[in-house]
């Protein structure tokens, strides 16, 4: 139907002739750390971990996933992951990025469910409040070849698992389509958020810094570059590591004791390079 004016249409607008659909915004906190012995000390292997929490409700009652709400229709878009972040860690101001919008037909049986996911890259450390008690910390541990990934999170009482089938989409610039091929422990299409943000992670910090948004102030060189290997899953050249991260850091005065070994110097992040 044509209408001669904004003012006929708005007349004859029914808003309830169109279908509805409901916006969520998932998030996917990164954090980067020491192992924990089971005698509570820390050992010197690393592990990138991410946060999850159980559901308590249906559907996918007992079910992991990632902390996320929805969108209050009054609520700026961006400011749904702040509230949900500081919800969830007691966080603010911290690195936040949006992912991508996840929008798969049958990706959550209530409804037709639009996610818009973020990514947000924390240092552990800085969690000063306790976490929910449906919340916690998994290791995770991925192992790649040619057409998937097979993903493994650890929390040290459970262990949860998932694969994703990686389907090429344009050979020229070696882009991947997700596609879940295993997953009986995670909610909805959370595994496919979460390995869409690994690899995210793994193509920035090759050509960003947003890795420090992962370190604490002070670090030691080795310490960073078990964090690069962790991330990259792969064993890196101290060489080869030095020349990288040679212009993004500066030594200070403080050397790192107590581990064990010679006292090594400290280094913090050179936030004015260009």
């Amino acid at each position: 139907m044509m209408y001669k004016s904004e003012e006929d249409f708005l007349k004859a607008y029914d808003p309830d002739a169109f279908e509805k659909l409901s916006m969520t915004t998932d998030i996917l906190i990164l954090s980067v750390s020491d192992e924990v012995q089971s005698n509570y000390r820390k050992s010197n292997k690393k592990y990138m971990s991410v946060l999850l929490v159980k559901r308590d409700d249906y559907p996918f009652k007992d079910k992991w996933c990632l902390p996320g709400g929805f969108l209050d229709v009054k609520e700026d878009l961006e400011d749904c992951p702040k509230r949900i972040l500081a919800r969830e860690t007691g966080l603010h101001d911290i690195y936040l990025e949006q992912l991508y919008t996840f929008g798969g037909l049958n990706r959550d049986p209530r409804m037709r469910i639009v996610s818009s996911s973020y990514m947000a890259l924390v240092d552990k450390n800085r969690l000063n409040e306790k976490l929910s008690d449906n919340a916690s910390w998994f290791n995770i541990q991925y192992f790649e070849e040619e057409d998937n990934v097979l993903v493994i999170l650890d929390n040290g009482t459970e262990t949860l698992k998932f694969k994703i089938k990686k389907i090429l989409r344009e050979k020229t610039t070696d882009r991947y389509k997700f596609e879940i091929e295993e997953n009986n422990d995670i909610a909805f299409d959370h595994p496919l958020v979460i390995w869409s943000g690994i690899e995210r992670l793994k193509n920035k910090i090759n050509y960003t810094d947003v890795v420090f948004n992962m370190m604490p102030e002070l670090f030691a060189l080795g310490d960073l570059q078990q964090v690069y290997e962790v991330i990259l899953n792969k064993k890196l050249l101290d060489p080869a590591f030095r020349r990288i991260i040679a212009d993004k850091v500066e030594k200070t005065e403080f050397v790192q004791t107590g581990a064990g070994h010679r006292p090594s110097a400290l280094f913090r992040y050179k936030k004015n390079t260009k």
